[in-house]
């Protein structure tokens, strides 16, 4: 396939706010493009002047209701694809925040059909429609937070 660039196309950042409650990952299903249908952690553009973090706070409660804190980036997502001429079509930067649950139920907000806390299990069992890399971004989120846990009762023990 033939690779063009597009003057067209600018590319986009936006944030993910990955939660995580016990081994459970809030997820959205999409109701807009891109990805519309699929499943994937809450987020969006982030707006001028707005950090990744508070966007990816901001987005969270607009699409679920939910409060929670940011804790920190956890990784960039590059989402560059290219139509059937082989034209660049859409180009991403998705900047995954890892965020501490605080309070809330989620309810599906302004751009999902849907939401709901979503098992590790059945992430790495691949059954749910997700967008690219879900699995993977929810495996380094709950490696990370076991990280922090570890680290949190080690500096409590060595007091």
């Amino acid at each position: 396939m033939r690779c063009t660039v597009s003057t067209s196309v600018t590319p986009l950042l936006a944030a993910l706010a990955v939660v995580q409650r016990g081994d459970r990952f809030l997820l959205v299903r999409r109701a807009h493009q891109p990805d519309r249908g699929l499943w994937g952690f809450p987020g969006g553009h982030v707006e001028p002047g707005e950090t990744a973090l508070q966007a990816a706070m901001r987005e969270l409660h607009e699409e679920t209701g939910l409060r929670a804190d940011p804790v920190e980036y956890l990784t960039n997502i590059d989402v560059i694809r290219h139509d059937e001429n082989g034209a660049l079509a859409v180009h991403y930067l998705l900047a995954a925040v890892l965020c501490e649950y605080r309070a809330g139920t989620p309810v599906a907000g302004d751009d999902a059909f849907d939401v709901a806390w979503i098992s590790l299990e059945t992430l790495r069992a691949g059954t749910l429609k997700t967008s690219a890399r879900v699995a993977e971004l929810a495996e380094l989120a709950s490696n990370r937070f076991a990280q922090l846990r570890r680290r949190a009762s080690l500096s409590i023990e060595t007091r």
